[in-house]
């Protein structure tokens, strides 16, 4: 499947290191290699931490493709709707490469 659909819309990348990234998908190529721009790293954390969750802004950012475990469209609507600062969740594993 082509991300091409997807360039120059905002996107939820999670990296097969757990990372959860959001940002306008500037590029990509048959690699799955990603440029995003206004990218914010969303840091979630378990509901028994006491810590708030966090964004941390990156701007311009790139991924590279064997780091990309999931891309989808973002519905900024809903998403804007959110406080992400207070939003708790599991932890998501990494990803096994074999």
């Amino acid at each position: 499947m082509s991300l091409q659909g997807y360039v120059n819309k905002k996107v939820l990348v999670v990296t097969s290191d757990s990372r959860t990234l959001v940002g306008m998908l500037l590029s990509c190529d048959q690699m799955t290699n990603l440029v995003l721009s206004q990218t914010i790293e969303r840091i979630i954390r378990p509901p028994d931490d006491p810590e708030p969750s966090s964004e941390v802004a990156h701007g311009l950012y790139l991924i590279r493709g064997d780091n990309v475990a999931v891309v989808g469209l973002v519905d900024e609507e809903v998403d804007d709707s959110i406080d992400w600062l207070k939003v708790k969740g599991a932890i998501i594993g990494g990803v096994k490469h074999s």
